[in-house]
């Protein structure tokens, strides 16, 4: 039978790896109000192949787990943008989500685009050379990625 230091430390061990595993499974947070050197929603966009305009100017912070690449990205306000793309009118929640990899972000939740008079909810966005491929359910639409190298203000609130 062990000595109570034994097992004192045998627990001290094993609570310690717990501990390091747990931290490991945790998604890396992230927030875009910080100081200098601290990476941005924007960057994390731009290293994984997109331009930053793909969001709006008004990122409040996010969340990225560097393992799935599941992401959330919080908005000061939900908001409405006409999109320089096609003069879409778009429609961000103040809450995005989804998985972001390289050159592609799929699982996308939270940005409409009025077309053919009705909302459609953009599902993914693949960075396909210049262009971006814009999916909705199974239909996709491109445009020049050039259109979206600068984040757009948000003027107005959503109503949804």
């Amino acid at each position: 039978m062990a000595t109570p230091t034994a097992q004192t430390a045998a627990l001290l061990a094993a609570a310690a790896a717990l501990f390091l595993l747990a931290s490991a499974a945790l998604p890396v947070v992230r927030s875009d109000a910080g100081g200098d050197g601290d990476v941005t929603a924007y960057d994390e966009l731009r290293h994984r192949g997109f331009p930053l305009g793909l969001l709006p100017a008004n990122v409040r912070g996010y969340t990225l787990d560097s393992g799935s690449g599941d992401f959330a990205v919080d908005l000061a306000s939900s908001c409405r943008i006409v999109l320089p793309a096609g003069s879409y009118l778009a429609s961000f929640s103040d809450r995005l989500t989804g998985r972001l990899d390289d050159r592609r972000i799929s699982g996308l939740s939270g940005i409409r685009v009025r077309a053919f008079f009705r909302w459609w909810s953009i599902t993914g966005i693949r960075a396909d050379g210049d262009e971006l491929v814009f999916e909705v359910g199974s239909v996709s639409a491109k445009f020049p990625a050039r259109h979206f190298n600068a984040s757009l203000e948000c003027p107005a609130k959503a109503d949804s």
